[in-house]
């Protein structure tokens, strides 16, 4: 990274171009820059001699038909009230350097568009809402911010202009700097999704209930229980990258053993990169007792021949839809034996998961019924004593088996998390609600109520279903499951 990753000006030539374009603040500049100033005759030369970049007759993004639907179903839902959205702004990693930004999901769910500081607003209308999306503008030339602020074009790359993004997004844009004042001055009922942007919120906070404004949040987060056609689409190119993330990792097994878990996430991470826009959360690349840890995404530890390897990974797409997908692999590709039977436990409990998700059955059927199956075993094993709906009854199978056994899944990795009980947890499923089913037994290697050959297994399964009319697709069915396909599998590959 260059160290001049900020260019640099003396303020009174910034404060001179701020009041020349109108604007209130100078452009913000680092400190201990190694330029003293701007020549008039350099500030000249960068105002001309620039083409006309301007795109014209762009075709709207693939989803503008599904959002435009989304705004009229969110419009019904809030008639006579002002809603506003945000996208977000960029957070400060460490002084001058910012974390790779992601729009929020409820904006990115209603627009299609992922540009930082953008706001979506919908404003009343005699009939429904008229829609318009605030964003910043191409950086401005005439007063150098092109090529003097850190976040101008030079620098970051360039924006679209607005005129570019009405024809992108279908919706009419408008800068985003004159915003807040505009909103200081609405009247009349509103709503925002907080959390986003403070500025935004700042400009609503005597008008706006955090009552109401979670009631919008609500609304939008069980809006996504049920994905149209474009997003079951957009969670099948994700899985299908992963599926080839997995493939990689399967690849290069030998490297991380000379190295460590930080190879085997390095691989996935570069598939996600490469196919998409990011990993969708964390990846969990745990190898030996480090499978025990739920969310182990340290990645530092050895990776060694004849221990287990959990990898939970998902690549997330350019309109960033996630998978949520994970393996329980033999380092040296073959089970030992106690590892195929604990394996084999938790792919019957998968087994019996996957077959309860179908359209009109409860949300919990597949927990409960992969559930049954892990207590099953656990009895039968003399590490509980049964029966086994006393078992389940007390909820003794958790301290082996821990989470439950899926969740929502979608443009959060845990998604829809704002909706409601009743209509997520202790709701019906519906074509085209797609979830993760991941049943997993975990014995800590501190654990001394089991067998030592036990303590420091972990196995989780976990694919990713689309409940269809007639039952459900599995879309992550190109990984095998079973644990001699996964063998056979994992020597195809290294062959």
């Amino acid at each position: 990274m260059s160290e001049a990753l900020t260019p640099e000006t003396p303020e009174a030539v910034l404060d001179e171009a701020a009041d020349e374009a109108g604007e209130e603040e100078p452009i913000k500049q680092r400190k201990n820059g190694l330029y003293p100033g701007v020549s008039d005759e350099l500030a000249a030369s960068m105002k001309s001699g620039w083409a006309d970049t301007e795109l014209r007759d762009l075709t709207p993004i693939a989803q503008a038909g599904h959002t435009a639907a989304r705004r009229a179903a969110l419009s019904a839902r809030f008639p006579g009230e002002r809603l506003v959205i945000p996208a977000g702004n960029l957070k400060t990693r460490s002084n001058d350097t910012e974390y790779p930004f992601r729009a929020s999901v409820e904006y990115a769910y209603l627009t299609g568009n992922l540009t930082e500081d953008g706001v979506l607003v919908l404003e009343p209308a005699a009939e429904g809402h008229k829609a318009t999306i605030y964003l910043l503008p191409r950086s401005n030339r005439e007063n150098g911010e092109f090529w003097l602020s850190g976040q101008g074009e030079l620098w970051v790359g360039r924006r679209h202009s607005l005129a570019e993004a009405e024809q992108l997004y279908g919706i009419p844009a408008s800068d985003v700097r004159e915003l807040p004042a505009a909103l200081k001055e609405a009247t009349g009922p509103v709503r925002v999704v907080r959390g986003y942007d403070a500025a935004i919120e700042a400009a609503l906070t005597d008008k706006v209930t955090r009552e109401h404004d979670d009631e919008l949040r609500v609304f939008l987060s069980e809006a996504r229980l049920v994905k149209d056609e474009f997003e079951a689409g957009e969670l099948q190119k994700a899985v299908d990258s992963t599926v080839r993330g997995f493939e990689d990792v399967v690849k290069v097994l030998d490297k991380a053993e000379a190295t460590s878990e930080r190879f085997i996430e390095g691989t996935f991470f570069l598939r996600a990169r490469v196919e998409g826009n990011d990993i969708g959360y964390g990846s969990i690349c745990a190898s030996g007792p480090h499978a025990c840890t739920l969310h182990w995404v340290r990645n530092d530890g050895p990776v060694r021949s004849g221990d287990l390897l959990l990898l939970d990974a998902g690549v997330e797409t350019h309109t960033l839809y996630t998978a949520d997908v994970t393996r329980t692999l033999p380092v040296n590709g073959t089970y030992t034996e106690i590892q195929r039977k604990i394996y084999d436990a938790v792919y019957d409990a998968q087994e019996a998961g996957i077959a309860a998700v179908r359209p009109g059955a409860k949300y919990r059927d597949f927990h409960d019924a992969a559930q049954r199956v892990l207590a099953e075993r656990l009895v039968g094993w003399g590490l509980l004593e049964g029966p086994v709906e006393r078992v389940l009854e007390l909820g003794l199978q958790r301290r082996w088996t821990l989470h439950g056994t899926g969740h929502m899944l979608g443009m959060d990795v845990h998604d829809c998390a704002a909706a409601r009980t009743e209509t997520y947890v202790e709701g019906t499923l519906e074509p085209g609600m797609c979830l993760t089913v991941e049943p997993g037994l975990y014995f800590q290697a501190d654990d001394l109520t089991v067998p030592e050959e036990y303590r420091g297994i972990g196995v989780r399964i976990e694919d990713d279903l689309l409940v269809t009319e007639d039952g459900n697709r599995n879309l992550s069915a190109g990984l095998p499951r079973r644990s001699d396909e996964v063998e056979a599998w994992m020597a195809s590959l290294k062959g």
